[in-house]
């Protein structure tokens, strides 16, 4: 009795016959979403606001570089080293801006400069660092008083080609013909007051290993020796006595996403390298509430004490390698003082 009493009830509340036109139609189950559509739908208003914090910190960059590359482009006529502080601050807002913090380890070798600095015997400085993303350098170039050096063809992208040129980046190209001028144009930059960032790697990386450095990029550092009897070329710059500059490698890594550790699997978000497009890997950055970067300065190498190029940027590689190393281990490495 109970049993038959359920089974009818049952029967008596299932759905009614649906009408289309005129005709009556059985009644269907219902059709569910799958899991994968619920937690699209569930995850629409995060990645609404994410999109949304992203668009804001779009709009920020594209109000803050404008202004304080424009009023860096003012201080360049001035003398001094006005220009080379304004552009820390130009770096730092930027990196303010895109929610990325930075934390340093050690401390540079180089000052301000200037030639007021150099006058004082301060010896030029030589930044050396591993390279695998475009945010290398805003995170440099806020806690380093220093020039960059950059591929010949950054020179010719529409907007960030005047925002180097305005920032005194040294523009250098595979070219053989123009290598001379360059490297006159470097080492007057050293001898006159400027520090500079080199990637000796040559190229960008995934962020999971450090690439061998060329010994090319510390001809600048280490001149060629000349043979008995040949005489230096009079139009080619030197180093005043004692002030050839020091070599001193850097490590960068990013070591934190959204406060947690980084995986080897998360270092494609900040790797850009490859044939990879600019634009989806901005937006897709500027979607992350805190990114942290982590830069590793190691005591400084002097091209003297090395007994060529190739030594001094082997040196270099294993110093900047195992930095990096030790930084993607995600231990914690107390800052020192």
């Amino acid at each position: 009795m109970i049993a038959e009493f359920f089974r009818r009830w049952r029967l008596g509340h299932q759905a009614e016959p649906r009408l289309s036109g005129f005709t009556a139609q059985a009644p269907t189950e219902a059709v569910w979403p799958g899991r994968d559509e619920v937690a699209r739908q569930s995850d629409l208003p995060a990645r609404l606001r994410a999109s949304v914090m992203a668009g804001c910190k779009l709009a920020g960059v594209i109000v803050w570089v404008p202004l304080s590359v424009g009023f860096e482009a003012l201080l360049l006529p001035v003398p001094g080293v006005s220009k080379i502080r304004w552009t820390r601050v130009v770096w730092g807002g930027l990196c303010k801006i895109l929610s990325l913090h930075i934390r340093v380890l050690g401390r540079p070798a180089g000052t301000v400069g200037g030639a007021k600095g150099r006058a004082r015997g301060e010896r030029p400085v030589i930044y050396v660092s591993n390279h695998s993303s475009w945010l290398d350098i805003p995170v440099l170039g806020t806690k380093l008083y220093s020039v960059f050096v950059a591929k010949g063809d950054i020179e010719k992208w529409p907007i960030m080609g005047l925002v180097s040129k305005i920032g005194r980046t040294i523009f250098v190209s595979r070219n053989r013909s123009t290598t001379g001028r360059e490297r006159d144009e470097m080492i007057t930059r050293l001898a006159t007051g400027d520090n500079l960032v080199l990637f000796p790697e040559g190229t960008s990386s995934d962020g999971s290993r450090v690439l061998p450095f060329m010994s090319t990029f510390f001809a600048i550092a280490k001149l060629p020796r000349l043979p008995k009897g040949v005489m230096a070329d009079e139009q080619m710059p030197t180093y005043p006595p004692g002030l050839t500059p020091l070599i001193q490698p850097v490590s960068v890594v990013y070591d934190r996403l959204e406060g947690l550790p980084v995986n080897r699997a998360q270092r494609a978000v900040f790797a850009w390298y490859g044939d990879m497009d600019l634009g989806p890997h901005v937006w897709q950055l500027l979607k992350r509430h805190t990114i942290r970067a982590t830069i590793m300065l190691h005591p400084p190498l002097a091209p003297e004490d090395f007994p060529s190029r190739k030594a001094l940027a082997n040196a270099a590689w294993k110093a900047v390698s195992d930095g990096a190393a030790q930084l993607r281990q995600n231990a914690e490495i107390p800052t020192p003082r």
